[in-house]
């Protein structure tokens, strides 16, 4: 029998997420901006011994379906085999190898999934630089149910591709990104940069006030009180966290995101001067010009002209 909402003594808790800017925290703005994608997955079966050359430039993830299989390459220490369930998330792109032993050492043969993921390097490259070269997430600690989960998921689609699955594939890899960041987050991080900040929950909730509105007039004290912390706590964690005073933050979050704009639309420069928070478009072409070198119509020029080759 349908119950109408007024039947309930108590009435269901119901928790909505709606697909907008405004639900948008931290991090999820960030890894937009990076403009991440999976590109490909392919699952993979060798014989032992091996040793797979990974060449940098690439930004990868290894997926172990069958073990024992050794990560190893400059920044990478991982003592221990990896087995089934294990991944490898390499943001950086940085050069490794794949490796097994001979033959004998383990009858069982290795298995795993490697997939690729593309991204604007020119931002990921700054961003991704506080992660380590390999983040190895193990399946065998508590708390990560959803790496076997998502593993079965992946083999299914790759292996028996039916429709919808590049799109499955995409989602998949999303998810898989976003669990090894909270994962490495966990792990307490000391590096400085807006990846570990953005991962941080008290400087969170400041950075996605400041993403959701650039052009707000921020003032330390105004985001001390988003944090409900004092000002001189709030430029403490700033330095820690992001190695800049919230201010220099925000003029670079507003000039990057005024480079976007630039590239990606035809709004004249004036409105784009508006909406990152300048008052004026000629102390907008000053600040734009020290940061990028150009006035942002000649940037702009250059930049469309560079795309067209």
């Amino acid at each position: 029998m349908t119950q109408k909402p007024g039947y309930f003594a108590e009435p269901p808790f119901v928790s909505e997420w709606r697909a907008s800017s405004a639900n948008e925290d931290a991090l999820s703005e960030i890894l937009h901006t990076v403009q991440l994608q999976s590109q490909s997955v392919t699952r993979y079966t060798s014989r032992t011994p091996f040793d797979i050359a990974m060449p940098a430039g690439t930004r990868r993830f290894h997926f172990v379906e069958q073990g024992p299989i050794r990560i190893q390459g400059p920044g990478i220490s991982a003592a221990d085999a990896l087995n089934a369930g294990d991944l490898v998330l390499c943001a950086r792109g940085d050069g490794h190898h794949l490796q097994a032993g001979a033959p004998d050492a383990d009858p069982r043969t290795p298995r795993w999934l490697t997939g690729t993921f593309t991204a604007n390097d020119a931002i990921a490259d700054s961003g991704f630089s506080v992660l380590p070269s390999a983040l190895i997430v193990s399946a065998q600690p508590h708390g990560q149910e959803w790496l076997p989960v998502t593993l079965e998921l992946l083999l299914v689609e790759v292996t028996s591709p039916s429709p919808g699955s590049s799109v499955m594939i995409s989602r998949l890899l999303d998810l898989l990104f976003i669990h090894v960041l909270r994962e490495w987050s966990r792990r307490r991080p000391t590096s400085t940069g807006w990846l570990t900040a953005a991962m941080d929950p008290a400087l969170s909730v400041v950075l996605t006030a400041i993403h959701r509105d650039l052009g707000h007039p921020w003032s330390v004290a105004k985001l001390a009180s988003v944090a409900d912390v004092s000002r001189t706590a709030l430029a403490q964690r700033f330095a820690r966290l992001l190695g800049e005073p919230p201010l220099t933050y925000i003029a670079n979050r507003r000039l990057g995101r005024a480079a976007d704009l630039l590239r990606t639309s035809s709004a004249p420069v004036g409105a784009i001067a508006n909406e990152v928070g300048y008052s004026s478009e000629a102390a907008f072409s000053r600040a734009f010009r020290r940061r990028f070198g150009q006035p942002p119509r000649e940037w702009r020029n250059t930049t469309a002209i560079e795309s067209a080759r």
